[in-house]
């Protein structure tokens, strides 16, 4: 908050523009000083006794903090989960195809669902899906560990795999 805005009668703690404190001063030679240097007079720590004072570019201090957050908001990488659907009577073909994609995802460091869905007649032979997810685990065992096991919920299997962190 600018002190400039509010009205204040008592003497304040000065810190100037190159960071050195100058001491207890009144508001008004504050001022005085901050238009001095073509500067905004900024109320640092209004709850200290007395209040704390920076004189600074605040525009130019607004700026520098918008593009800290900026900065750190570009080094965060968003961990998404992507799915890939599969069924239990899948050929090999296919079933590399699904994998190679799962395996590309990983690299980029996602994490990848794999559900096996099951209609009708299909679902006297679960055994069979837990075999496919088992061997999409061994595909992917060196880039890849699970996360939540192959599970049966419903109709379907699904199972969730993350990186491996060793890079």
């Amino acid at each position: 908050m600018r002190i400039n805005d509010r009205i204040r009668i008592s003497p304040v703690r000065l810190i100037d523009e190159s960071n050195n404190q100058v001491g207890v001063v009144p508001i008004e030679e504050a001022r005085s000083r901050a238009l001095e240097a073509g500067l905004d007079l900024v109320e640092v720590s209004p709850n200290s006794e007395p209040p704390v004072c920076r004189i600074m570019d605040y525009g130019k201090y607004l700026y520098q903090q918008k593009r800290k957050a900026k900065e750190s908001q570009k080094k965060q990488h968003v961990v998404t989960l992507k799915e890939i659907r599969l069924r239990p009577k899948i050929d090999d073909h296919d079933r590399n195809i699904k994998v190679k994609h799962a395996s590309g995802f990983i690299e980029k460091g996602h994490k990848v669902q794999f559900t096996m869905l099951f209609r009708g007649r299909e679902m006297m032979h679960v055994e069979q899906g837990y075999q496919i997810m088992e061997e999409i685990v061994q595909t992917l065992a060196e880039t890849a560990k699970i996360e939540r096991p192959a599970q049966m919920l419903g109709r379907r299997i699904t199972m969730v795999l993350v990186p491996v962190k060793a890079r």
